[in-house]
């Protein structure tokens, strides 16, 4: 059967309930509307160098000057102080602020943080993604 065919019989997954998500194969992301770029993104300050949000001069600073000034340019809603991880901000429609609203592609793949690269492979159900067909 070709990916494309069982595409076809996946159901539409509700993010918040892992048991609708699917078993995660290659090619399953060409057919998704990017439902996993609606999930909040973690990320932390290697992340963010990457990313071309910040240099490698800002590693010096506090995180919390650096977080007061990320969430101020709307970049991140969040800063965990504890474990030093920032959330990035989303859209009003959830999506992430680097996914393309009409390819439903990443804008930075190349430079994307670790919690989209080690998805579906790490996160809530790992090995399982929240597939919505296009």
């Amino acid at each position: 059967m070709k990916a494309a065919e069982k595409n076809n019989l996946l159901g539409s997954a509700d993010i918040e309930r892992l048991s609708t998500w699917a078993r995660y194969h290659a090619g399953l992301c060409d057919t998704c509307r990017a439902t996993c770029c609606t999930m909040p993104v973690e990320v932390k300050i290697d992340d963010l160098i990457r990313m071309e949000i910040l240099s490698e001069f800002d590693r010096q600073e506090p995180l919390k000057k650096l977080a007061k000034q990320l969430k101020k340019q709307g970049i991140i809603d969040h800063f965990n102080f504890k474990n030093g991880v920032f959330t990035l901000s989303r859209m009003a429609n959830d999506d992430c602020l680097y996914l393309d609203r009409t390819s439903r592609r990443c804008t930075i793949y190349s430079q994307r943080p670790d919690t989209c690269r080690n998805h579906p492979h790490v996160g809530p159900r790992p090995g399982y993604c929240p597939f919505q067909p296009r």
